[in-house]
């Protein structure tokens, strides 16, 4: 009997085919594209840098903060990876296509949206301004995995839900950073 995870494959790999059709088109494949690479991390270590110019000391203890939960989130979706082991959707239907190359071998989670998600919470406790800025690119990269062919939804949304889980985490020990106010 096949497992729960198996059980969905069917209905997510057409979730999957569904979003990875977006991809032909050319501008739609080119944006997605543009987002998960800056989302591998090239955005993220301009707003810390950012911070640091634009608010000094502050700045640097919020993206020390960035950086830690950063580390962590690294090791928890590699670990997960690896004791997972699931294909990514383009290996398992053919008819998916990877429009960029995966920076590795296993589809869950979402190393990408774990990160955006952790990231977007960790800096919104210390600045809440940046919300207009970072909630639609987080939007952005959740996305792109799932239409370039490289992830399944529930990679997505469990990557979102550890990323909560993490940044609640990584916030809650510090003293005068709250996402409630």
């Amino acid at each position: 009997m096949p497992s729960p995870r198996e059980m969905n494959l069917p209905r997510e790999s057409g979730v999957c085919l569904f979003a990875n059709r977006f991809g032909r088109r050319h501008d739609v494949r080119r944006f997605f594209a543009v987002i998960s690479r800056l989302g591998d991390g090239v955005f993220w270590y301009v707003l810390m840098a950012a911070l640091i110019v634009f608010d000094g000391w502050h700045g640097l203890a919020a993206a020390a903060h960035l950086a830690a939960t950063g580390a962590i989130a690294l090791l928890l979706y590699k670990g997960l990876k690896r004791w997972t082991r699931r294909p990514r959707p383009f290996a398992s239907d053919v008819r998916i296509q990877a429009w960029v190359a995966p920076l590795d071998e296993f589809s869950f989670p979402s190393g990408h949206t774990l990160h955006a998600v952790a990231f977007t919470l960790v800096a919104l406790a210390h600045y809440p301004a940046l919300a207009p800025l970072l909630l639609p690119f987080t939007a952005c990269v959740a996305t792109s995995r799932v239409v370039l062919g490289l992830h399944y939804p529930s990679d997505v949304l469990a990557a979102t839900a550890i990323g909560c889980g993490l940044a609640a985490l990584a916030i809650w020990p510090v003293p005068g950073v709250s996402l409630l106010g």
